[in-house]
């Protein structure tokens, strides 16, 4: 699933290839995934993109004063292509593709039509597209947490975060995009591996009996860190490359059953119904593996 990391290189890459150029159509070819009708998608055509920007793990097309807003998902991508294809695509069949955006050829000084391809992998639909006239008026936009790389995420505001919070597991707490924005399943991991802390820990027991704030700083400092530094590996690389990027430098996420990259130890998963995490019991749990209760029932 693309966080915040990816999101914003995509968002960055977009600029770069659209800024100026005007959108000539958008063929939905899932109609699934359109979750808006007013205003309709033909009133883009001809319209100027003017910015491309990023809410939490929203991408934002901003166009002569519409917002196309796009929520990839897990399965979510965007592809470009220096060529689409005359035909527009097929609605329906197996075929990924979820949209495609067709810039207007006379904008690009180019005799062949660009674009942009929304595709989804999987079988599990769960790719979203808004045209709005304002990027409050998406649902999961409104109710967005505060982004954990702008200033006013502050160790006071995440300190008020996990005293909101209670007892909730801290896995659950980061993942939360009502909470904060933008972080998932992965970067979740990754975090908590960076602040040597367990998934299973309660939000508020980061804050009790800790005098100098040790625990609250270290994983403040574990969330900019990791986030910033995804983010500036990923600047400047073409969202061809940014899957590649993002998985080979996972310290846990996706490693079970591989070495810990900090101390050796072997790499342990947690299932779940829909998702897993992954975590080193050396430097998050004491030495002690987590319960798996997925693992447990099929081992009985």
């Amino acid at each position: 699933m693309p966080e915040l990391p990816e999101v914003e290189a995509l968002a960055l890459d977009l600029r770069g290839r659209l800024d100026g150029h005007a959108i000539a159509t958008v063929h939905i070819a899932a109609f699934s995934a359109l979750k808006t009708f007013d205003p309709p998608l033909r009133a883009l055509e001809g319209l100027l993109v003017d910015d491309v920007t990023r809410h939490g793990k929203f991408l934002d097309l901003e166009v002569g004063g519409l917002h196309l807003v796009m929520h990839l998902a897990r399965g979510g991508w965007i592809r470009w292509r220096d060529e689409v294809p005359t035909l527009p695509p097929r609605p329906g069949g197996k075929n990924p593709l979820a949209a495609r955006v067709v810039l207007d050829e006379s904008s690009t000084g180019s005799a062949r039509a660009p674009g942009l391809d929304v595709t989804e992998a999987g079988t599990k639909k769960r790719l979203a597209i808004y045209l709005v006239r304002d990027p409050q008026d998406v649902p999961g936009i409104a109710t967005l947490g505060p982004d954990p790389l702008t200033d006013d995420f502050t160790l006071e505001r995440f300190r008020e975060i996990l005293t909101a919070e209670g007892r909730k597991q801290i896995k659950g707490v980061l993942r939360h995009q009502g909470t904060i924005a933008g972080i998932g399943n992965a970067y979740s991991d990754e975090i908590l591996h960076a602040a040597k802390m367990s998934p299973y820990r309660s939000a508020a027991s980061i804050l009790e009996g800790d005098s100098d704030d040790s625990a609250l700083v270290h994983l403040y400092d574990a969330i900019r860190v990791t986030l910033g530094d995804a983010v500036e590996r990923s600047r400047g690389l073409a969202m061809s490359e940014l899957k590649g990027e993002k998985k080979s430098n996972l310290a846990v996420h996706g490693k079970a059953g591989q070495p810990c990259p900090v101390c050796g130890d072997t790499i342990r998963e947690v299932s779940f119904a829909d998702s897993s995490l992954q975590y080193c019991p050396t430097c998050q749990t004491g030495g002690k593996p987590l319960a798996d209760r997925r693992m447990s029932k099929l081992l009985k």
